[in-house]
């Protein structure tokens, strides 16, 4: 461990857990050429395999009851100034802000991007439901943005990395079920046990070929139906935007409003799309479920399940969508079409975002305000919107280009536009 006392004008980044894979550890190098003093709290064997720099880490071996105590020590003895974290829902983090606000820390929040694939979210006050973003109106951004030229770039249609997200998934998972004898009383932010959280991500990669063709097949016969279409887009029931932002406990909950309003509210030669999650690891039997609801309501031949994959193919048609609150969302708005949220989303705008009853909206969708929603997306991609990714190379390059300039500036990347001065992300055109 680095012993404590920073100079006064030096930076002291206190890493805590990051997203899967080496992105943290690349971004404490670059921050450390910056000049910066870099620690990392590490809380399980995961954490310490993905952390190169080994005088700088510190590894939490206590309690979780311990920790609010032990992170206000560290704080203190290293002199901390930035803490840096990846969501702030999970407990340890959602305790580790609270105290960093008292103490006038800056808290640095990745995030994945409010608009995928090509980007990565960088917010100071918080993500999704906790973003600053949810007490701004498109009023405030438009006024903000009526000096700047910059062009948006078109939305791409390519996920990324999702193959390295899951890889990385799966080998931190195995760091922490088979290496994990020093962090005994570790305990995992998500209610499934390491073991099982292993192997669905294993399964979920093993599988990856099959799933590809069980979902061409999905995708080909709607788009080949000939029927209009409502698209339902699931997300991961254990995600924090489920957990934390939103009132249901798990994507069953969803489903059963869903198909309850459509059965009650869609003309009867409308059919429904539901999409899994690309990610999706089947804690839940979702395919068996849907099926079940849709017997019950006499539309089983009106309901499909697609298993995964690109959204852009099935947007392309779709006359509405539906969703908890997914970034996917995002991509629904730039395309002019519907949408039906059941959460609390940076996006819930009511210039763009329904408010009708589920039965109405599946009867005569309410379209949004695309020039409302030009102007938010372009809010977003100059200032909190990072291009890169977390878990391709390639993708860590492009965001580390951006990133650490962004965490030494003085301001938050949303306050530095709206007080008129340079866009806190550079635009480019992204190359694919």
């Amino acid at each position: 461990m680095e012993s404590s006392t920073a100079c006064p004008d030096r930076p002291v980044f206190l890493f805590l857990q990051g997203p899967h894979g080496p992105f943290f550890n690349a971004l404490g190098r670059m921050l450390r050429a910056a000049g910066a003093k870099v620690l990392r709290v590490g809380f399980n064997a995961g954490d310490q395999a993905f952390w190169s720099d080994r005088p700088s880490y510190i590894p939490y071996l206590g309690e979780p009851d311990n920790w609010s105590s032990a992170f206000t020590n560290i704080l203190t003895h290293h002199g901390v100034t930035d803490i840096v974290l990846y969501g702030d829902t999970r407990p340890i983090h959602a305790h580790a802000i609270r105290i960093a606000r008292t103490r006038g820390i800056t808290v640095h929040v990745f995030e994945e991007g409010y608009l995928r694939p090509w980007w990565v979210t960088y917010e100071r006050t918080g993500s999704n439901g906790n973003s600053r973003l949810m007490d701004l109106d498109v009023a405030q951004m438009q006024a903000a943005l009526a000096q700047s030229e910059a062009q948006t770039p078109p939305p791409p249609s390519h996920w990324g990395d999702m193959r390295q997200h899951i890889f990385y998934g799966a080998l931190y998972h195995w760091f922490v079920l088979f290496m994990n004898w020093r962090y005994r009383n570790f305990q995992p932010h998500r209610e499934l046990p390491v073991s099982k959280e292993f192997r669905l991500y294993f399964k979920r990669l093993a599988l990856m070929p099959i799933h590809r063709l069980q979902r061409r097949w999905a995708t080909t016969r709607v788009r080949l139906g000939g029927f209009p279409y409502h698209l339902v887009l699931l997300q991961l029931g254990h995600d924090s935007s489920v957990q934390s932002h939103s009132d249901y406990a798990c994507m069953s909950e969803f489903l059963a409003q869903i198909i309850a309003g459509f059965a009650n509210g869609a003309p009867a030669h409308h059919h429904l799309v539901i999409k899994e999650h690309p990610l999706e690891n089947h804690r839940e039997p979702l395919r068996q479920m849907v099926r079940r609801m849709a017997t019950e309501h006499n539309i089983a031949d009106r309901i499909h399940y697609v298993p995964g994959g690109k959204l852009a193919k099935l947007l392309d048609e779709a006359r509405s969508a539906t969703t908890v609150n997914s970034t996917a969302g995002q991509q629904v708005l730039w395309r002019g079409i519907p949408l039906r949220i059941f959460g609390r989303s940076v996006y819930d705008k009511p210039q763009f975002v329904s408010r009708q009853s589920i039965e109405d909206f599946f009867a005569q969708p309410h379209a949004p305000d695309s020039k409302a929603y030009r102007a938010y997306r372009q809010f977003l991609l100059e200032t909190s919107q990072v291009p890169g990714g977390f878990y391709s190379r390639r993708g860590r390059r492009q965001l580390l280009r951006r990133a650490v300039d962004m965490m030494l500036r003085s301001q938050d990347p949303y306050q530095s536009v709206l007080d008129g001065n340079e866009a806190a992300t550079p635009q480019l055109q992204l190359v694919k």
